[in-house]
Order: C-alpha cells, then sequence, then structure tokens
C-alpha cells in the first residue's frame, strides 16, 4: 500500500462503521471476491443473465458485414469545463453540457437504424499487475486497462432516465496495451491524476480533449452484443462495442493510475469478474470479399439481427 494511503486505524474504524451504517443504495460496492458476491443480494438486477463483462472469442463471434460505426464530433474538443474526479470506484470525467452545445454522438454499427446515443462519460478500470485489469477478456487476454466512454439513447432526458429502457445506453469499450514510451495524447487525462489522488477530489482539465484521440486508430473492426452496466444496479440496458484494436499506454502512465486511493487504500482491480454469456450472440464486424458477396454485395441490415439463439 502506498505511504499517502495510509489511514490511521482510527479512522478505518470510523469508516467500517459508517460502510455498515449508511444503507447500500447510497451506492456503495467493493471489488474484492467476497464484496462482488454480495452484489446480487443489494442490487438485485445484477443476478440477471445478461450481464457484464463477458470472454469474447473471435471463434465463436458472428462476423457480419455490419455498417460503419459513425462518430460524430469526436474530433471536436468536448465541452469545457471538464473535471477529472476520483469517485472511489474509477476515475470519470462527466461531460457538462450547460451551454447545450451538441455533444458528440454515435450511431450505426449495429445500432437500431434511425437511432443516436450522445456522450454522457467516460471512465476507466485498471489492474495492480499488468496481466490484469480490463473488464473484456478477449481470446484469453485480459489487457491491464479498460476504458469505457458511455452514450446514453438522446430521446432519453438523462442517464438515469434511460437506464429504464433496453435501448438505453450503448458503451465503448477499449483495451489499452503497454509499450515503453508515453502515448501523448493521453497526457490530458494522466498529467491530472495526481490531483486527485484521494477520494472524491475533483480537478478542472486545462488541456482540451477529443473523444477521436482516446479511440485506437482503427474502428473499423468491433465486437458487440447486448449486456449490462459492470457496476451496481447492473441495469441490462447496454449495447457493447468493443474495438479489439489496443491503445497504447507506458508503464509510467499505467502507474499514475495505480497511485490513486479509493479511501480504504489503493485503488486497483476495479473490474467486475466474468459473468456468463448464456444464449446471447457476440457479433463481430468484417467486411471481407465472402461476407458481402453472400450478403448480395449490401451491408447487413442491423434490424434483422438476432441477438439470442434459439
Amino acid at each position: 500500500m502506498n505511504a499517502i494511503c495510509k489511514v490511521n486505524t482510527s479512522i478505518k474504524i470510523i469508516k467500517f462503521i459508517l460502510i455498515i451504517i449508511i444503507p447500500i443504495i447510497a451506492g456503495h460496492f467493493g471489488y474484492n471476491k467476497c464484496d462482488q458476491n454480495t452484489w446480487i443480494q443489494n442490487f438485485k438486477l445484477c443476478g440477471g443473465k445478461l450481464q457484464s463483462p463477458i470472454h469474447i472469442s473471435s471463434f465463436k463471434s458472428i462476423p457480419l458485414p455490419l455498417p460503419a460505426l459513425e462518430t460524430i464530433g469526436y474530433h471536436d474538443f468536448l465541452p469545457n469545463p471538464l473535471y477529472l474526479k476520483n469517485n472511489g470506484h474509477s476515475v470519470v470525467i462527466n461531460i457538462n453540457n450547460r451551454f447545450e452545445k451538441r455533444l458528440p454522438y454515435i450511431f450505426g454499427g449495429s445500432l437500431n437504424v434511425n437511432q443516436e446515443y450522445e456522450i454522457d462519460h467516460l471512465h476507466f478500470h485498471w489492474g495492480a499487475k499488468n496481466n490484469k485489469g480490463s473488464e473484456h477478456i478477449l481470446n484469453g487476454v485480459r489487457y491491464p486497462m479498460e476504458m469505457h466512454i458511455v452514450h446514453k439513447n438522446k430521446i432519453y432526458s438523462n442517464l438515469s432516465n434511460a437506464l429504464n429502457y433496453k435501448d438505453g445506453l450503448v458503451v465503448l469499450g477499449i483495451f489499452f496495451q503497454l509499450q515503453e514510451k508515453d502515448n501523448k495524447k493521453l497526457y490530458s487525462i494522466v498529467n491530472h491524476l495526481l490531483s486527485v489522488q484521494q477520494l472524491n477530489k475533483e480537478v478542472k482539465l486545462n488541456m482540451s480533449i477529443t473523444l477521436a484521440s482516446l479511440l485506437p486508430k482503427n474502428i473499423d473492426i468491433f465486437y458487440t452484443y447486448k449486456g449490462s452496466l459492470t457496476t451496481p444496479p447492473c441495469n441490462e440496458v447496454v449495447t457493447w462495442i468493443i474495438f479489439p484494436k489496443p491503445v497504447p499506454i507506458s508503464f509510467t502512465q499505467l502507474n499514475k493510475f495505480r497511485l490513486l486511493c479509493n479511501g480504504e487504500g489503493t485503488l486497483a482491480n476495479n473490474y467486475r469478474k466474468l459473468q456468463q454469456i448464456g444464449l446471447r450472440k457476440v457479433y463481430v464486424r468484417k467486411l471481407n470479399p465472402s461476407l458481402i458477396e453472400k450478403y448480395n454485395k449490401t451491408i447487413f441490415n442491423v434490424m434483422n439481427l438476432e441477438w439470442f439463439w434459439h
């Protein structure tokens, strides 16, 4: 444990008592094995059959010539002011739209026709060691970090409202892969992590960010399935879009995430255990000639998608 994360015994006892007294609806949940086993008891939706994350296998995924995922406004700077916050479970950037500008949004891909999803926030999941951290596993590989860019359906007024509908959210999942050299595109976030080391600390970002700078270079190929939030209350309202191409991050940059504290110790290993895929189908977008020929040289009509095995 980092020296800066240490607290005296009396404070630990007080926090332990508070955790017991404060109702679970206040949002307390933990990531260790014992804590995760209690999620279902305290948040009934976490026991559903469409839970996330899952192990994605390219061999078991169904290839289709799906439409491209369109990312509108992803090359524009996000509206200021932007704040980075340590909420004890992750570091989060909530997108403040107080000036009512048009937010970046997505459509296409595996999403229903005429549905658009606008950015709500983004956050990260990472491990204490380099061989774990991501929530989804791809072909047996667990990456050291995974970022989620959360979008809500534009027909719903806010995120809380969207959580009540099966088509409420789309989450883009982006893996990170370690390298020696810094990824300069991450400076706008990583350089502020020291300022939010302690629980509930928040800092205004003094650097502009575009969502495009946080995506892998190739988003033409992606996996998609129907799932849930990976944190309580685990609502099964998410269409997941997972990019197999990872984004680079240096050892030094990732270690700055590992210096964060959650109020009781180091904030790390904040990923949910794998969930059963059950009868769900996972699709992968591919545009090879044989597939296009199979579908009469046209892009697949997503209205015909069946998300479950019968």
